[in-house]
C-alpha cells in the first residue's frame, strides 16, 4: 500500500479552490518531486495546480492544461503524481465518491506514475464542521490505484505533514479570504496575465508558517 503526504501548501491550494467556488465542482492536479523513491517511502506531493470550475470534462481544455503543467513539471524537476476534485453538491457531505470523470483523469495519470492518488475534497463549509475556519478535520478522502481498482485509503490516516500547522494555516488563508486571489486554468484561460502557479498564495502560505 502506498503512503501519501501533502505539504501544506498542496492541502491549503485544494481547499482554496474549492472555497472559491462553492457552488462548482473543481478539478486539478497534484505534483511531486521527480526521484527516484526507496522502498515504503512516501509520496509526498508538494504543490497542486487549480485546473477548472463548474464543467470539469471538457477534454480540449484538459489536454491543454495538462500539457502545460507538464512542461512546467519538467522545468522544476516535478512529476504528475495525482489528481484531486471537489463535487459540486456542497450540502451533501456524502459526495465524496469519485465519478467517472475523476476516475478517468486519475487512471491517465496512473499510467505515467503508478503511485498516483485520487483526492476527493469535501463541502463542508454549510452542514458540517469540517470546512469551518476551524478546520478540525481533514476535508478529504484519498483513494489509492489498486488491482485496476480506486480504493479509499483509512480516512482516519493524517495525511499531513503536520496537522496541527496545517490546520492553522488553513484557517487563517479561509479566513483572510485567501481564495479570492487563487488562479485555476478556467482563470488563466480568461486572462493570460493570471498566473496559474499561484505565487501570491504560495507566499501566503509561507507567511503564516
Amino acid at each position: 500500500m502506498t503512503v501519501f503526504r501533502l505539504t501544506t501548501q498542496a492541502y491549503c491550494k485544494m481547499l482554496l479552490h474549492a472555497a472559491k467556488y462553492p457552488h462548482c465542482a473543481v478539478n486539478g492536479i497534484l505534483v511531486a518531486e521527480r526521484h527516484k523513491r526507496k522502498e515504503g517511502q512516501a509520496v509526498l506531493f508538494v504543490d497542486c495546480v487549480p485546473f477548472f470550475h463548474g464543467t470539469l470534462a471538457l477534454a480540449p481544455m484538459l489536454e491543454v492544461a495538462l500539457t502545460l503543467v507538464d512542461s512546467w513539471c519538467k522545468e522544476n524537476n516535478y512529476v504528475i503524481a495525482g489528481y484531486y476534485q471537489a463535487n459540486e453538491r456542497m450540502k451533501d457531505t456524502r459526495c465524496v465518491s469519485p465519478n467517472q470523470v475523476a476516475e478517468k483523469v486519475a487512471s491517465r495519470i496512473a499510467e505515467s506514475f503508478s503511485d498516483a492518488a485520487l483526492i476527493m475534497v469535501q463541502y463542508c463549509r454549510v452542514d458540517n464542521h469540517k470546512f469551518t475556519m476551524g478546520c478540525e478535520e481533514q476535508s478529504i478522502v484519498v483513494y489509492e490505484h489498486h488491482e485496476n481498482k480506486w480504493r479509499c485509503k483509512d480516512p482516519n490516516t493524517d495525511f499531513c505533514e503536520d496537522w496541527s500547522e496545517v490546520q492553522r494555516i488553513t484557517a487563517c488563508l479561509l479566513d483572510g479570504k485567501s481564495y479570492d486571489s487563487l488562479v485555476d486554468f478556467d482563470n488563466h484561460m480568461d486572462d493570460l496575465r493570471n498566473d496559474w502557479t499561484n505565487p501570491e498564495i504560495n507566499k501566503a502560505v509561507l507567511h503564516f508558517c
